[in-house]
């Protein structure tokens, strides 16, 4: 891996090429959410008002679920910072702007502002990253899950994509409450659960059935279309010691329609070099990042990285390997040998029947080369 230098290094020097207003607020980005929000309600009331026929109220369910994304990404705007500085108005804005993915801003801010940015890719200390293969090992149940063949577990994990952000914001909420000082708990508590409140009291007002397509649904929509970016983000970089974005964090390339209406959240290592500034701007940080270091920056269309997902393993090895224990293979992580073109796996010594035996060798263990 090339010598890693902090998200710090690198701002100091692209910052000193952009213009000063890249460094403000953009108030006008509400405007946006405001439009989703029209969207939301209009299609909440065309499915309580009226008899529409399935094929219909798929389609707005749909349409709501993009919405439901939409806000998410624009509250992850706002919780950074840079829609509004005000920090009751931008906890205010920024609760609405989550309250379909039913998280909190306190808790969003203390799991992804201020551990996931500052411990990007560290396997001990960042929420976000993914297992390595010594603590699952330690895991019976998931020692079982990876003895199943890539292609079921691969099915399994994008399948599980329309509920892993809202499974994994309850998660973050239980690793973090206790964090937060006793007389800040309640409000934590309360952000929690008036989201989930308010889901569930729209049963009785919209009727089961118009509830599934109202709000049911379309969640799951925006659970995928959300952690589509989210497991790219990070998930075939390696590990680092460093937390530096360009070697552990991912942009993807969407058509420029899809960036309009997702506020440029495909930008993603842009957004860890500068996330206090607004995504606005991103487009300008990549051009000086690709002009300063093109050999060090990782980007690849989105559905080339979702396909990369689908075949590679998920399980880290020594912070660069991905290994699969079911076939004794792996392969490199990006930087680290990793093609998405032309994947391909090389031989690792493990016995994947008896994987809490290397507890204790993890150090002895070698990936070695196949031979042809």
């Amino acid at each position: 891996m090339k010598d890693l230098h902090t998200f710090g290094w690198y701002a100091a020097r692209v910052s000193k090429h952009l213009p000063k207003e890249a460094f403000n607020p953009v108030p006008a980005r509400l405007l946006g959410g405001l439009a989703y929000l029209i969207v939301v309600i209009s299609g909440f009331l065309a499915i309580g008002l009226f008899n529409l026929p399935l094929i219909v109220n798929l389609g707005i369910s749909v349409i709501i679920g993009m919405s439901f994304a939409g806000m998410g990404f624009l509250g992850h705007e706002i919780l950074h910072g840079t829609v509004v500085r005000t920090p009751w108005l931008r906890d205010l804005l920024g609760a609405i702007a989550f309250w379909p993915l039913t998280t909190g801003p306190q808790l969003w801010r203390k799991w992804h502002n201020m551990t996931h940015h500052v411990h990007t890719q560290d396997d001990e200390k960042d929420p976000d990253s993914w297992p390595t293969l010594d603590k699952i090992s330690k895991m019976k149940m998931f020692r079982w899950v990876y003895n199943l063949p890539l292609f079921v577990r691969s099915t399994c994990a994008f399948a599980s994509l329309a509920i892993q952000f809202t499974a994994h914001s309850l998660k973050c909420f239980g690793l973090y409450i206790r964090e937060f000082q006793p007389k800040k708990q309640p409000k934590v508590w309360l952000q929690a659960i008036l989201p989930w409140a308010t889901w569930i009291g729209l049963i009785f007002v919209l009727g089961f059935n118009n509830w599934i397509f109202a709000y049911l649904l379309p969640l799951l929509i925006a659970n995928f279309i959300v952690m589509a970016y989210i497991s790219t983000n990070h998930r075939l970089n390696p590990l680092t010691s460093v937390n530096d974005p360009l070697a552990n964090s991912l942009t993807v390339t969407v058509p420029k329609w899809v960036d309009v209406l997702h506020f440029n959240f495909s930008y993603h290592t842009e957004h860890h070099l500068f996330p206090a500034m607004s995504s606005k701007y991103y487009p300008l940080v990549k051009e000086h990042i690709k002009e300063m270091w093109p050999e060090r920056y990782h980007e690849m269309p989105m559905t080339k990285a979702l396909a990369a997902l689908w075949k590679t393993p998920r399980l880290y090895f020594n912070n660069s390997e991905l290994v699969d224990p079911h076939g004794n293979r792996s392969i490199g992580s990006l930087g680290n040998g990793l093609n998405p073109d032309e994947i391909k796996f090389k031989d690792f010594n493990v016995d994947v029947n008896n994987l809490s035996s290397l507890e204790n060798t993890f150090e002895e263990i070698q990936p070695k080369k196949r031979t042809n």
